[in-house]
């Protein structure tokens, strides 16, 4: 959030209304609450709007490993095929999970998958037979709950309605206590509780076959000792901000994912060993022969296609942003 001296901004009419239709007597939601319904309120949430969010061209406010192009795409085939190892790749349906579009990532690119399929968000997610679950930047699009830890206990944050304004308040004290947390006084832990039971629900589907999700998150010690301010942040017009009350339905907001929650929902139902690696890792460990026919090809220019894959993986750039967590179920 934004200093205390700070004067929050009116929020709009649309969102007052929506906003005072789920909060309680005193006209207060969870942090979560108000969290889902500024992105995914069926009227007025950001994901809901039918407008471009990703990209450069005006009005958008962040881009993604697929803003770099075909060629993203294309390393993710790489890599899928890769990891399928003997398995034969026409037997298995891609199933991208929180497309921006309708082709999705492999959109116009041949490919060696049976099939493919896009589940947009907010769409129920029903998966069955042999497939590769992939997903980019589906989990940090969750709602969290949002703590600080505040006279030796953890407390929950919410948001209060003050006339046409949003103000952060504490709630009751919360009784899902981190058990390796710290115990430094304001440390702030947004919990990505929604996206672990998110990958509980994607697991649970009677499937076989890979899990790829790219994200970027956080182990749980790194969560609560090493990230004090919290993970929520507020994008807008290409500009991060702590300001998570502004604009609500308008800009959009993340938080880290917990990779320890996810991989434990995957070991759950059967995946074997759930890998985290950075970006650059592993695409370089699964997609090395591409990397190096599409390196050879363009090494004798700077096209816009080397530089989308510099992009990708060099470690100032996406390479180290993003991780991607992968495992197995046969």
């Amino acid at each position: 959030m934004g200093s205390s001296d700070q004067i929050p901004p009116p929020i709009s009419p649309e969102f007052r209304a929506v906003f005072l239709r789920h909060a309680d007597a005193a006209g207060t939601l969870t942090f979560a609450r108000f969290m889902e319904l500024a992105l995914y309120d069926p009227a007025i949430g950001y994901y809901r709007r039918n407008r471009p969010r990703v990209g450069y061209g005006p009005g958008t406010d962040f881009f993604t490993a697929s803003t770099s192009g075909p060629i993203f795409g294309e390393l993710v085939i790489a890599a899928c095929a890769s990891m399928l190892g003997a398995r034969e790749p026409c037997d298995y349906t891609f199933v991208e999970l929180g497309a921006e579009t309708e082709v999705g990532v492999l959109g116009g690119l041949a490919h060696p998958f049976g099939a493919t399929r896009t589940i947009r968000l907010g769409e129920p997610i029903v998966i069955d037979g042999k497939c590769i679950v992939f997903s980019n930047e589906l989990f940090d699009a969750q709602p969290c709950v949002r703590t600080v830890f505040r006279g030796g206990h953890w407390i929950e944050l919410g948001v209060r309605l003050e006339g046409d304004r949003l103000v952060e308040t504490e709630l009751d004290e919360n009784l899902v206590t981190p058990s390796n947390g710290p115990s430094t006084e304001g440390y702030h832990f947004d919990q990505p509780v929604a996206a672990a039971a998110l990958a509980e629900t994607i697991a649970q589907q009677p499937w076989t076959g890979l899990f790829v999700a790219f994200d970027y998150g956080k182990s749980l010690a790194e969560l609560t000792q090493h990230a004090p301010a919290g993970t929520v942040r507020a994008y807008y017009r290409h500009t991060q901000s702590n300001d998570l009350l502004a604009r609500p339905g308008e800009q959009d907001l993340t938080c880290h994912v917990c990779w320890d929650w996810i991989a434990s929902a995957l070991r759950r139902k059967g995946f074997h060993q759930p890998i985290v690696e950075s970006q650059e890792a592993f695409f370089i460990r699964h997609a090395a022969a591409f990397i190096a026919a599409t390196s050879t090809a363009e090494a004798a220019r700077f096209s816009k296609r080397k530089l989308a894959l510099m992009q990708l993986l060099h470690p100032a750039h996406l390479g180290q942003k993003f991780q991607v967590l992968h495992a197995l179920r046969d």
